[in-house]
């Protein structure tokens, strides 16, 4: 047997010293086996001692003892069998169990004691409550913690199905449940004291190391409380009245962290969801008095997890939530528990509160106003703490605002939470900008459309981290460009959800994002505006065609000043090439609702960015192509207007840098003479006037190549000279004559053969592409055949 009080040693003495007790164990287990054999009671309960001696060690650590007490309790099995038997052969149980309490020592003669006791209360010689509560009050006869623990534990082993429950055999003269109920109980209380005495033995340098083995041990005391959940007998009444106030009274008169922890958390797994639900009251009360170190936002997290899952998978006991008013309770609890521990850290308060909104979400969806009371806690919480630093409570806070988004799918529907946009303000700056676009991937996702300009700025006011320049925002240089433009791509999107059929109230929603996106800098204007503009423009269809009323809230007038307006504020940007491009759009529109001075107003502003602002050769190209096409679709103008734009344009178009540039845009000009439309002009000598002078400028650019490359360039841009002839030609522009059409063929013909011309296959397939044209169109039998018959090739 080993001496007691020794000093527990590094793994390898472990190791020889459980090894050194096995080997006792099994030497005395072969002499007791002998015994039994030889049906010699004596000699068997002599060596079983023995062997039973050997669980008085203090050397094992609690995992080393483990392997110990299994390894009796196989023997003790073999010896339970014995005792059946000798009842069998006329030996009472009662004379068996005074015998064994004969054993010299205290240990070994309370494991027998159990032995014999299970065996007694089998044979119903004894009623079963006696037996029980007589072996639950001598095992006080052990206070070692380690020894007593599996002492105990050995004795809920064995009597597990031997309790007077209900329906049990050993109801009626052995008990009923309340017995069965109290030998547990009482069972349990002396195991977690033993448990949590533990903690206070040895030296404090070893505190860590006691708290793991403790750790390894706390199943033997949990069993109890599973034991007590599979009793028949025990229905809510007896749980609400007996079992959880004496289990938590234990709980917390404990006063130790890793038990509490344990035993909350076991409550809370092993008994029914509805006990639960039903005793919500009692539970949480016991939360605040718990030690501050212990995670209560675990446990708490974890009761309302079960509680939900409960009302998600029966949906028939969602009344029973309202009638314990679960929330409240719940709602209440939090806030005693964080008041109760000051020392509690921000990303604790804030899981609980995640917590608690879980459990709104699954269980009163439609209570929107009890999702604004969690977020209001929330915030009160955060009070005075400014932007959140701790990486861990950020994500905690994501998760809390993530929640409703996520469940209800519908961005309108969070608008309505006052409380959410001031969690959001805690937010550092990164976070927040990763929040806002969350928010906008959902609305892009759930086709969510914003209808007034009340949500539209409760929304913005979400999004003001990629809007404008917020606190703690890095500057324009230190931002990551593709990010940057990723981010403003979305909000330029986001425009395209801001929708009301009513125009009143949809010129409010742009004035509204317009105040917004004035915030923004220069940078974001030139993504955030273009899409605002085209939602105005829309708004302008609309309004076309009704009567004009400059009081109304809002008119045409009204939409083309903001308009005129936006664009303004990008050109300023600056932003050249897309203000022009807008300033057409906005012409176009107003042409076609009939007003000549705003469309003029507006092709003025694009022509002064051409004339300022536009200094790059290929840009002003395109910018003079889109005069051109869009002059050529406005049909609101007088004579005097058109002409003074008309001349403007092909004045331009004369001054480009490059001659086949300055070619191309005159005779692109040649189409504002000639417009097919009611009200249209047919413009012949104009018309050939822009068509000969691209004429020149196309000569004059091969005798340009000519001087400085020695060879004439390519024929292009004479055929597309000799198409746009085509073109007027089949128009009927009597200026264009089959004359002209065929000195320009024999001049193209002349030059393509000539070895000063440079030789390019892509103009020969053009030039050939357009002698099929022209003769397709001669074998036709109308009028265009008869007009193109004149034509030689």
């Amino acid at each position: 047997m080993q001496p007691q009080g020794e000093v527990m040693s590094s793994t390898e003495e472990q190791e020889k010293w459980l090894a050194d007790a096995m080997a006792l164990v099994q030497h005395h287990a072969f002499f007791m086996h002998r015994a039994l054999d030889a049906n010699n009671l004596r000699d068997a309960l002599k060596f079983s001692a023995q062997m039973l001696s050997e669980l008085r060690t203090s050397k094992l650590s609690p995992q080393k003892y483990y392997e110990l007490y299994m390894r009796t309790f196989d023997e003790l099995r073999m010896l339970e069998v014995f005792f059946k038997e000798e009842s069998k052969r006329g030996r009472t149980n009662a004379d068996l169990y005074e015998l064994v309490q004969h054993a010299g020592n205290i240990l070994p003669r309370l494991y027998l004691l159990c032995t014999v006791g299970s065996v007694y209360i089998k044979s119903k010689e004894a009623p079963a409550k006696d037996v029980l509560k007589d072996l639950v009050e001598m095992s006080r006869g052990v206070q070692h913690p380690i020894r007593g623990l599996f002492l105990r534990s050995y004795l809920s082993q064995i009597s597990r199905d031997k309790l007077p429950d209900v329906g049990s055999e050993y109801e009626g003269e052995g008990g009923n449940v309340m017995d069965a109920v109290e030998f547990v109980l009482q069972n349990f209380t002396e195991m977690n004291k033993l448990w949590v005495r533990m903690q206070h033995q040895g030296p404090a340098r070893e505190k860590e190391k006691r708290e793991k083995e403790r750790s390894e041990l706390r199943d033997l005391v949990g069993k109890n409380l599973h034991v007590l959940s599979q009793l028949e007998g025990v229905d809510l009444e007896m749980y609400k009245e007996v079992v959880l106030p004496r289990v938590l009274e234990q709980v917390v008169n404990c006063k130790d962290d890793l038990a509490q922890y344990y035993l909350m958390d076991c409550i809370i797994q092993v008994f029914p969801d509805d006990f639960h639900l039903q005793t919500l009251e009692t539970l949480l009360g016991a939360c605040p008095q718990l030690q501050p170190n212990v995670d209560i936002k675990t446990v708490m997290s974890q009761l309302m997890e079960r509680l939900s899952n409960y009302a998600a998978s029966s949906p028939e006991v969602l009344p029973e939530f309202l009638q314990v008013e679960a929330f409240t309770k719940l709602s209440n609890s939090v806030v005693k528990v964080i008041e109760a521990q000051p020392e509690m850290s921000l990303v604790g308060a804030v899981s609980l509160h995640v917590a608690l909104l879980t459990f709104i979400l699954r269980v009163h969806i439609d209570r929107l106003d009890y999702v604004d009371q969690v977020l209001g806690a929330c915030v009160k919480k955060l009070e005075g703490k400014g932007k959140v630093k701790d990486s861990k409570a950020t994500k905690q806070i994501v998760a809390l605002l993530s929640a409703p988004l996520e469940k209800y799918n519908d961005v309108v529907t969070m608008l309505k939470l006052v409380n959410y946009p001031k969690v959001m303000q805690h937010l550092d700056y990164e976070t927040n900008k990763v929040m806002a676009t969350v928010i906008i991937q959902s609305i892009m996702k759930n086709g969510t459309y914003i209808t007034t300009a009340d949500k539209v700025d409760a929304l913005f006011e979400l999004l003001k981290e990629l809007i404008k320049d917020g606190e703690g925002a890095p500057s324009m240089d230190e931002l990551d460009e593709e990010d940057f433009k990723e981010e403003q791509n979305l909000v330029a999107r986001l425009v395209h959800m801001l929708v009301n059929p009513d125009p009143e109230e949809m010129f409010k929603i742009l004035t509204t994002a317009r105040k917004h996106f004035g915030q923004g800098g220069p940078k974001r204007l030139e993504f955030t505006l273009a899409p605002l503009i085209f939602s105005a423009l829309k708004l302008v269809r609309s309004l076309q065609g009704q009567a004009a009323d400059d009081d109304s809230p809002v008119s045409l007038k009204k939409v083309f000043q903001f308009l005129h307006q936006t664009v303004e504020a990008l050109s300023m940007v600056p932003a050249p090439e897309l203000s022009l491009r807008l300033y057409l759009q906005c012409a176009e529109a107003a042409s076609d609702c009939a007003l000549e001075p705003v469309a003029y107003e507006f092709f003025t502003q694009a022509f002064m960015i051409y004339e300022e602002e536009i200094a790059d050769s290929k840009a002003q190209v395109t910018a003079i192509h889109l005069i051109i096409g869009t002059l050529q679709r406005t049909q609101v103008f007088g004579v005097e207007n058109r002409d003074t734009l008309t001349h403007k344009s092909t004045g331009y178009s004369a001054k480009l840098l490059k001659k086949p540039d300055q070619c191309r845009a005159v005779f692109a000009c040649s189409h504002l003479f000639w417009v097919e439309a009611e009200h249209g002009i047919e413009d012949g000598e104009r018309v050939l006037l822009c068509l000969k002078r691209a004429l020149r400028i196309a000569n004059a650019a091969q005798q340009m190549s000519s001087a400085t490359r020695g060879s004439n360039g390519p024929m292009t841009l004479f055929v597309e000279i000799l198409n746009k002839y085509l073109y007027y030609y089949e128009k009927g522009n009597p200026q264009v004559t089959s004359n002209v059409i065929q000195g320009l063929l024999e001049l193209i013909q002349t030059e393509m053969q000539s070895e000063n011309t440079a030789q390019d296959p892509g103009v020969d397939a053009f030039f050939a592409s357009t002698i099929r044209y022209i003769q397709y169109q001669k074998l036709k039998t109308d009028e265009v055949g008869e007009r193109y018959a004149a034509i030689q090739i």
